[in-house]
């Protein structure tokens, strides 16, 4: 789907950032990093917002070839929310639990999903996206952990589920899309690449965010196709606050260690 220009603008660019993180001791909000993380050996396992650091990312974002499937699906009406640039370097801890992006940021209604942007081949061995299909449309699942969000789902609550995942695999320039209840994960990576992946999240118009607040013109500012409305299209599904959560956390590996800390993954609440 991707043209091989592109790509290569995009390696490009990760090249940039993957020196630029060299420099940094912590995450940032730029930088998520692996605690392995050093100067000689970087193991950055996000770049933040890329769609605000270059501009190829913000150019793919709102290019046809993502955007015109993304319609399809969102009836029509498509406003961009936000993108990650994920890594998996193969002797990092870059592990991401069973979830619900329903979870992080519910909306009035779940006309939402994400697009996975390939920008090298992903492999099996490569720690892609793992996707239990037809659980967009099952239950909304528990997310918290002792009180406090997690993030993640016990395996447990999904026994019955986990054998019937699929690897999203796929040469360079592929993409995947996602819906926003589609329960994912994705293992480390054993083979010798680091798997960026770049996740570009897409929203229909009249799909308003349920807790949290926005700049109205940035908000409307961000619609790829259709026009702002002022009335949020309300349905009947199943929502939980992504709160209280662990003072500092600002990433997924961040709300994941809540449980993380204490269980080998999250047999149980």
């Amino acid at each position: 789907m991707i043209p091989e220009s592109t790509l290569i603008r995009l390696r490009q660019a990760i090249g940039r950032y993957m020196e630029k993180s060299r420099s940094a001791t912590c995450s940032n909000r730029e930088f998520d990093l692996d605690a392995g993380h050093t100067a000689k050996w970087p193991r950055l396992r996000r770049l933040k917002d890329p769609h605000l650091r270059d501009p190829v990312f913000r150019e793919l974002a709102a290019s046809d070839v993502i955007v015109e499937p993304a319609a399809q699906l969102l009836n029509g009406t498509v406003r961009f929310d936000h993108s990650k640039l994920n890594f998996k370097h193969p002797d990092a801890s870059a592990e991401i639990h069973w979830h619900q992006d329903w979870a992080f940021y519910p909306h009035t209604n779940d006309d939402i999903l994400a697009v996975g942007v390939m920008i090298e081949d992903c492999t099996p061995e490569s720690g892609p996206l793992r996707v239990i299909p037809g659980s967009h449309l099952g239950p909304l699942y528990n997310h918290h952990y002792r009180g406090l969000f997690a993030g993640a789902v016990a395996d447990d609550q999904l026994a019955d589920l986990i054998p019937g995942a699929v690897d999203l695999t796929g040469p360079a320039g592929s993409i995947s899309i996602h819906h926003v209840r589609t329960l994912h994960a994705s293992a480390n990576c054993t083979s010798d690449t680091t798997r960026p992946l770049l996740l570009l999240s897409y929203a229909a118009v009249d799909a308003f965010p349920v807790f949290d607040t926005y700049d109205l013109a940035e908000f409307d500012s961000r619609i790829l196709r259709g026009e702002p409305v002022r009335s949020g299209r309300m349905e009947a599904i199943p929502v939980r606050l992504p709160l209280p959560r662990q003072a500092g956390a600002d990433s997924i590996y961040d709300n994941q260690a809540v449980a993380g800390a204490d269980t080998d993954g999250f047999p149980g609440w």
